[in-house]
């Protein structure tokens, strides 16, 4: 069963690391990311830019395009891996050690279920 781990925290204080704390956490983040592919189990990953950087599509009445993320959250969505986990309790293994790298924050973990593969984006 393929997961998601979400990776929530505050963004300003994850933007106030400097480049060494950053890179500190990276570090420490790629150790659990080494150990997933060597087993044959990690997907995708990504480290999402600031919400700064968002936009957002609204669906209500005509859709309109508003610059900025708009979430009502105290935590913002800042990345998030793809992992092939037997069950539930793997997949929380998984999320304790991306959370033991990495200080404070949130990981919600979820079931995925593909609709379309689909193929690599270059």
């Amino acid at each position: 069963m393929m997961y998601a781990i979400l990776c929530y925290h505050d963004e300003d204080f994850v933007g106030s690391w400097t480049k060494e704390q950053d890179a500190a956490v990276m570090s420490k983040l790629s150790v659990v990311q080494d150990k997933l592919k060597k087993e044959g189990r990690l997907g995708p990953v990504a480290r999402l830019l600031p919400t700064t950087a968002a936009t957002t599509l609204r669906k209500d009445g005509p859709p309109v395009v508003l610059d900025g993320p708009y979430a009502e959250t105290k935590e913002q969505l800042l990345g998030f891996y793809i992992v092939d986990c037997e069950n539930l309790d793997a997949a929380l293994d998984v999320a304790r050690d991306l959370g033991a790298a990495n200080p404070g924050g949130a990981y919600e973990i979820r079931p995925v279920g593909l609709f379309d593969a689909g193929t690599r984006a270059k």
